[in-house]
């Protein structure tokens, strides 16, 4: 396969995955932190998710996922396709955009909560952080581990691959 269908499949794959963890990371961090604020906001979840979408692409267009994920794998003696190699390639996407995607929407709520608290409100960023950090992980590896080979697959059946 030639370099630029490479690189189109690429890009594709980094706009279908960041897409797709922004949407189920926005939902999740807007789900938890409803229980705090008593209600899932809309326009609190649509900015969260066109933020965190923005901050996938530079991700996903600065960072060469194929890159880092192939020489852990042939640094490992792991085969592409296998559930370890499967398990290993989720890891590593998840460890490189979720922190940041999380920070992100942590950061934009617990300032907008202040903002409508007129500073008043009873939060901790950190505790905050973590404890969605854990859960939005947890659940990037899933979705990453689910999505990832599904995308690829659909992406390389329409480039000829």
């Amino acid at each position: 396969m030639d370099m630029d269908r490479m690189k189109k499949i690429g890009r594709t794959m980094s706009v279908c995955m960041g897409i797709t963890l922004s949407f189920f990371l926005s939902l999740v961090g807007n789900l938890m932190g409803s229980r705090q604020s008593g209600g899932f906001s809309v326009p609190g979840f649509i900015l969260s998710f066109v933020l965190s979408t923005i901050v996938s692409l530079i991700i996903g267009f600065l960072v060469p996922m194929k890159k880092i994920s192939d020489g852990f794998l042939k640094k490992h003696n792991l085969k592409q396709g296998e559930l370890k190699a499967r398990c290993a390639e989720s890891l590593i996407s998840d460890l490189i955009y979720t922190p940041v995607i999380t920070l992100l929407m942590v950061a934009l709520a617990y300032f907008m909560a202040m903002k409508q608290s007129g500073g008043m409100a009873q939060l901790h960023f950190l505790p905050m952080f973590l404890s969605s950090l854990i859960v939005c992980l947890i659940v990037g590896f899933i979705l990453i581990f689910i999505f990832m080979p599904l995308f690829l697959k659909l992406i390389m059946k329409r480039n000829g691959g």
